[in-house]
Parts: C-alpha cells; structure tokens; sequence
C-alpha cells in the first residue's frame, strides 16, 4: 500500500484537533479527495471510494511534525559511535579506542560531560586513540573532543583540553558531514522513512550548510517521504536573498509542493553543556563566565532587518535568558516574524513577550529530561524558568514541538510524552508545574503549533496518522511506544504497519 493515494479511511477514532466538532466519539468515515478530507461521516454512512485504508477502530491524528532537525547529521548519526551512556572522561575515551575505522577516522557523538567527574583532556584521548584521527560531537553539538591526529588531519593546533567550542565545533561538524551526495542523500531518505514510521508528515531542517543546494538535488531525485522547510545560516544570507529565496517559495526545480524555504537560521549563544549559553547569573565556580553571545544585539536586528524585507522568516537560537529577551528585542525591533528556538531559560518578565510579539516559541520537551540533572546543578542559582513550557502556553504563546535531532531523537511520541508527563524511566516528574496537557502537546507537534494546530475538518490537507491506541488516555511509556498503522501524506500512504 506504501505509494498508493488513499480515497478512503474506514472506521478511525478522532482523537486529534477536530474532534471537538464532530457529534460522536464512535468511529468515522474519511472521504479524500485531491489530497485534502472532502468528508467525514459516522462508520457505514459514506461510499467507499478509490482506495481504502481500513483503520480498524485506530485513532486518527493530524500528521506530526518536528519542528527542528539537523537532518542530515541525525541520518549520519546511524554510522556514528554512541556516547550518550559514558559517565567519564576516561570511559569515553576508552569506548573510542576500541570503535572501528570508518573512512580513515572514528566519530563518536551524543557525551554529555557536564556532571562528568573528571575533565576532558588531548592527552587522555591521545592515550586511548592512538594515531587514528578521532571525534567526539557533543549531545548539543555545541563542542567537538578531538585527538591531536584530528587536530592534524583539521589543520590546526591542538588544545590542552582537546575541546573545540561553538563556531570551530560546528565548523567541525560541518566538515564531518560533507559526504558524498549520494551517500548523503540515502541517508536522508532512510531517515525520513523512519520518521514516517513514527507519523511525521514534516520537519524543519536546520543544517548548518547552505541547504538549498541539497534539497534542490532530493527534489529532483523524487524525495517525496516528507514535507521539509529548509532553513539558511547568516553566512549565505546575502546568497539566499540575490537567488530570491522567500520563506514558503517551493525548492527550485520542484517537482511536488513537498520541499519550501523556511527562516532564517542565527545562533546567539551556546549551550547548558557547553557551559555558553548566555544567562544573567554566572556558572558554579566560574565567576567570570556567564556564557557568551555569539551575535551582538545591534548585529541580529540589523540581520534579522534584512532577512524580513527580503521575505525570509527567522528562526533564533536563545538557549540563555539574555540570549532570549536579546532575541525577543531584536524581534520588537526589526518586526521580524519567526521563532525562537530552545528558549531553555527564559526570565519570567519575558514569558508573556512570546504571545505579544507573535513569537513562536519552538521547543524540544525531551532536552528538559536529558539536561534534568545539569539544570539543577549548572543553573541552581539562575532566577529565570528553566524549560518553561506550561508558562508559555499559558501567556498564549504558539508552542512547537520537535527534537533537534541528533540533539535527542526524531520521534514526536517522545516529546509529548515528556511534554505532558515531565518524567521517563520511572522518576519522578521534573518540575511538574510545567507540564501541559495531552490536547496541547498533540496541537504542538502539528505544523501549526499549539495555537494554530493542523484540524482533522473538511478541507483540510489529508496530512494524517492513524494509531493503535488512544494517545488521549495513554501513560507516559504508551505514549513513548505509541504503535502507528499508517501515515499518510496528502492522502498518500508513506508507512503501513
């Protein structure tokens, strides 16, 4: 059935945004036509016609979409040494000792060394790796461990403490990724096949290259498992705004309405693991450090200007809260329609900014469970909300949800589970006041927003996912392992179970 355009699903559940309107909580009828819902009906009142997705009694929802993705560097991820359960310094050096070669080089990702015992250094790495050129990304790709055969083959000198931060970690990370197109592009499409299997329907990929170029190849190569809007760094700004880019446009060469331009893309400040994220008060035991920003205020509102004249919408990385009410500003300043993106620690007075300023506040719910821990240590004497999520819906905030992937997985399942349940693994859910309900995050994680979901109504796209259990009763695991039947794109079935 994967390919085929469905005119018809039988006997589903609504349980998504739109539900609210129909008279019956008993099975439906979905009519589709021109890839859109012509009509819904009670179960045995409309004619089947074309093909038919029999839904069996399963739970229909708006497609999902990740709202945040490094698309090709999560596809890479899959040939890449997993780092997320070293707990040192010194057993992540030992684990990339012993990892395959791969193309002259081993690539470890996904440490995360902020509550680590001991400190990263050249010479541990050096020691355990040998003459093999090795790296180790960062969970939140903030900064790069390298060897000093990594350092060699780069062209630069070593550091003491082998750690590349911020711009020289994502140049790091750019150079990483620069594989062959039809390697690149497989893995791409490998990618979107499992997201599909997850019920995404669509992702904003945010590499950090200039985008326009790979995607203009997928298009003409037949991608057509998800709808991406494709994001562009500061760097190619002038670029994209002389070739017209205009946020919505479809890729050049377009063969589907599948693949558009999206924002803007300006990084601010750094990270919570990084120890960069720019935040009013300074980290434990470092007086001076109060993280750093990476764009000067009068420089992003200058830039974010230009942007919006040109018709590109922006997406601002502000994990800090000066990096936040920097960004909100320079959205006040420039009338600059967008997002900020992360918003990890954002000061109380400027929660409600989000709503007035028609802010959307794009947010990955997972990174509050994968940083609890560090939170609590690295930012105990902060007096900004960490994570606020429930804040910001309750000012009346647009809220999106995604996973910065490979920051955390490409699964939307769970970040609403961590959205509504605040918890994973059996503890205790962290900061629960925070919390938002099972309507909201499902809303969140349309390409609308909570505020302006995608509806399951006549008229609106066929951009669906049936599941096999209600996501509006399910636990915290149930959500996580929530079972998806069939997604469909425009009413044409991209993953069957």
């Amino acid at each position: 059935m994967i390919g085929e355009s469905a005119g018809f699903i039988r006997a589903v559940r609504v349980a998504g945004p739109g539900r609210e309107f129909l008279p019956t909580d008993e099975p439906v009828d979905i009519v589709i036509a021109g890839g859109r819902i012509a009509d819904i009906a009670p179960t045995g009142n409309l004619r089947p016609t074309g093909v038919v997705v029999d839904g069996q009694g399963g739970w229909l929802l708006p497609g999902l979409w990740d709202h945040h993705v490094h698309a090709l560097q999560w596809a890479l991820v899959a040939d890449r040494v997993p780092l997320g359960d070293v707990s040192s310094a010194r057993e992540a050096a030992a684990v990339m000792g012993a990892a395959p070669v791969r193309d002259g080089c081993r690539v470890g990702t996904g440490f995360r060394d902020g509550l680590w015992p001991d400190e990263t250094a050249l010479a541990i790495l050096d020691a355990a790796t040998g003459d093999v050129p090795t790296y180790l990304i960062n969970a939140d790709v903030h900064s790069v461990w390298m060897n000093s055969a990594a350092f060699r083959r780069e062209g630069s000198d070593p550091v003491a403490s082998g750690v590349l931060r911020e711009e020289d970690a994502f140049e790091i990370s750019r150079r990483l990724n620069a594989v062959a197109p039809e390697i690149a592009d497989g893995a791409v499409e490998r990618m979107a096949r499992a997201a599909a299997a997850r019920g995404v329907v669509g992702m904003v990929d945010l590499d950090m290259t200039w985008n326009d170029e790979p995607w203009q190849r997928r298009a003409a190569r037949g991608f057509d498992a998800l709808r991406v809007s494709y994001g562009t760094y500061p760097q190619d700004l002038d670029r994209a705004i002389a070739e017209g880019l205009r946020t919505g446009d479809l890729v050049r060469g377009a063969v589907n309405d599948l693949i558009c331009v999206g924002p803007l893309k300006a990084i601010t400040d750094g990270s919570l693991g990084t120890r960069t994220a720019a935040c009013a008060h300074h980290y434990p035991g470092d007086v001076g450090n109060h993280g750093l920003l990476t764009v000067a205020p009068d420089e992003l509102v200058e830039m974010m200007t230009r942007a919006t004249a040109a018709g590109i919408e922006c997406a601002i990385h502000a994990i800090g809260d000066v990096a936040n009410a920097h960004a909100l500003d320079a959205y006040a300043l420039s009338g600059a329609v967008g997002t900020i993106e992360h918003a990890q620690l954002v000061a109380h007075a400027d929660i409600p900014r989000f709503a007035r300023l028609g802010v959307a506040a794009s947010v990955q719910p997972e990174h509050a469970l994968d940083d609890r821990d560090m939170t609590d240590a690295i930012w105990a004497e902060q007096s900004a909300q960490p994570y606020p999520l429930r804040a910001l819906v309750d000012s009346g905030a647009n809220v999106r949800f995604g996973s910065d992937a490979p920051v955390a997985p490409l699964d939307p399942w769970a970040a609403i589970a961590s959205a509504v349940f605040r918890t994973r693994d059996g503890r205790d859910a962290w900061q629960p006041h925070q919390r938002v309900d099972i309507g909201t995050a499902i809303a969140a994680s349309t390409s609308g927003g909570s505020t302006a979901p995608a509806e399951i109504s006549p008229g609106a796209l066929a951009d669906l996912v049936i599941v096999d259990a209600d996501p509006l009763t399910a636990d915290e695991r149930g959500l996580r392992a929530m079972p998806v039947r069939t997604t469909l794109l425009a009413g044409r079935v991209t993953h069957s179970a």
